[in-house]
């Protein structure tokens, strides 16, 4: 019985390809594990959500969300930019380049370490003993904790989905339950902090080790492929600085009070837009396989049917969301506006797939162009609305930086020469 509903399932779906012009069977496939895992993941930010809602202040919960856009900015060097390009070599058969990335992130990724001490130092002759220990807590896992994830691009190259997702799903259900039980015990920032480093850290070490053993990459290796991770890390400095900056800025210019606010505003938007971050790491090894001229044929038409399902629960959100509020963040109810006009902002989360056609083409040139332009626009957009205008101003210009990212990467990839 199993089989036969197997069978008529995999026959719908090579059916419905002659509309999406999709490969549907390897979506579903590659498509279910990664999404379960994302929404394991939104469920388990969302009961965290409410737990940070009604166990802590908002003065707290401010400086805390200050502290993890500090140390964004801090994980910086651990070049984040290979992870990816050890998916594309890897998906090539290039696989023995896993482990050379892996010290390339550990050893660059000292240099964040360093910095954390250093502002730690800065906070500590400024009398601030609460921000001087929590970078010295910081500085010891900065060099570590998104260095060792890596072992992820081995499986995502392979398209093991499952198994990544499986070892995504018990690092984040234990670092929740981890950092539930410390607020459930304690307000103390300090051992917050070192509960949201400790269980990730710890975690993706042991998944690394199994990772090797269990799936031991072979030696081909692609000279190319850290010099390639270090350009695309490069190229997202700008874009790091933009996410974190205004955290930063409200932080500096409005408080932690009108930080906490503005954080729950944005972060059932970005748990939904976290749902559909796999399409990015769908889509880049089946653009790898693709020539530029079979992407450029269908990815218009790819960006279309996503952002309308995008904007359908856009709608959902903004129709539900006061009631979603009332229920399990009532100390929070300011941040419902925000939220309902940054929903808006999802729409624009298409611009994962000329992201990944660019990715998928090393198209370094276009990268570099998409990243620094829209990043110092967001920036600068940044700077001035918050200053004149406040969250409103912040919101506001999330929204806008989005849409004009969208429209310079579809422009770049459209111009984008075949070689």
């Amino acid at each position: 019985m199993m089989q036969k509903i197997k069978s008529k399932i995999y026959n719908l779906l090579r059916w419905s390809q002659k509309y999406t012009k999709t490969d549907m069977v390897y979506l579903a496939e590659g498509g279910f594990w990664l999404t379960f895992g994302q929404i394991i993941s939104t469920i388990a930010s969302f009961l965290l959500a409410i737990a940070f809602a009604n166990l802590l202040s908002k003065e707290t919960y401010g400086i805390y969300k200050y502290i993890l856009s500090l140390t964004g900015l801090l994980a910086i060097p651990t070049l984040s930019g290979i992870n990816t390009a050890v998916i594309q070599a890897v998906a090539r058969g290039y696989e023995g380049s896993l482990i050379p990335a892996l010290k390339t992130k550990v050893k660059w990724g000292l240099w964040g370490g360093l910095t954390s001490i250093i502002l730690a130092g800065y906070y500590y002759f400024q009398g601030d003993t609460t921000l001087t220990l929590c970078f010295l807590i910081a500085a010891i896992f900065l060099p570590f904790m998104d260095s060792l994830v890596v072992y992820s691009s081995l499986l995502n190259g392979r398209k093991l989905f499952k198994i990544s997702t499986k070892y995504d799903i018990i690092t984040q259900v234990i670092a929740v339950a981890a950092m539930m039980v410390t607020l459930f015990l304690t307000n103390n920032i300090f051992l917050i902090i070192f509960v949201y480093f400790i269980p990730h850290t710890l975690l993706r070490f042991i998944f690394l080790k199994i990772t090797l053993k269990k799936f031991r990459p072979n030696k081909k290796e692609d000279s190319k492929t850290i010099s390639y991770g270090k350009h695309l890390s490069l190229m997202g400095v700008f874009d790091a600085i933009a996410s974190q900056i205004d955290k930063i800025l409200i932080f500096h210019y409005l408080g932690a009070i009108e930080l906490a606010i503005y954080a729950f505003a944005v972060v059932p938007i970005d748990q939904i837009k976290g749902l559909f971050k796999n399409i990015h790491l769908l889509a880049l090894p089946k653009f790898s396989q693709r020539t530029t001229e079979e992407i450029k044929k269908t990815i218009f038409k790819k960006i279309l049917k996503l952002g309308l399902t995008i904007f359908i629960i856009v709608i959902i959100y903004i129709f539900i969301a006061p009631f979603v509020f009332k229920i399990f963040f009532p100390q929070y109810l300011k941040s419902v506006s925000y939220s309902q006009i940054y929903a808006i902002s999802l729409i624009a989360i298409t611009v994962m797939l000329p992201i990944a056609a660019l990715q998928s083409k090393s198209a370094k040139k276009e990268l570099y162009q998409l990243n620094i332009y829209s990043s110092i626009i967001q920036i600068i957009v940044l700077l001035l609305f918050i200053y004149f205008y406040g969250l409103w101003g912040a919101i506001i210009a999330r929204v806008l930086a989005r849409f004009i990212s969208l429209g310079i990467a579809f422009s770049l990839f459209k111009l984008k020469k075949t070689k």
